[in-house]
């Protein structure tokens, strides 16, 4: 796994860099204990549909994952082109409680963590 690290006013931030989405909870357990830090960087294209496709619970195992590890988890990247309005009000809840956060940019995402 690959990381790079950020130091921000929220504490450290891992970006993880890798080919290749994350297919299965498992491999996102990989990334989640081979993190330095407590919070998690991916792009949008990191995850599968799977993930923004509610109805599959993927993005609940993902989320419950991180709720059981305490890790937080920023996800960036255009999230317009989603039209459903549970894929919404998912977002902005998910945002609201700042620990599992859907944003354009890291300069958006930084002061919405707790």
């Amino acid at each position: 796994m690959i990381f790079k690290t950020v130091d921000s006013e929220k504490g450290e931030l891992a970006y993880f860099e890798r080919e290749g989405s994350i297919v299965s909870a498992s491999d996102f357990l990989d990334i989640l204990f081979s993190s330095p830090a407590d919070t998690i960087i991916l792009r949008k294209e990191d995850l599968p549909d799977e993930f923004y496709d509610l109805k599959t619970k993927f993005a609940g195992e993902i989320l419950q994952k991180l709720i059981n590890y305490r890790r937080r988890m920023i996800v960036l990247g255009e999230f317009g082109n989603f039209s459903s309005k549970s894929w919404k009000d998912f977002v902005y809840e998910s945002n609201k409680q700042g620990k599992f956060l859907f944003c354009s940019s890291i300069e958006e995402a930084i002061p919405l963590l707790k």
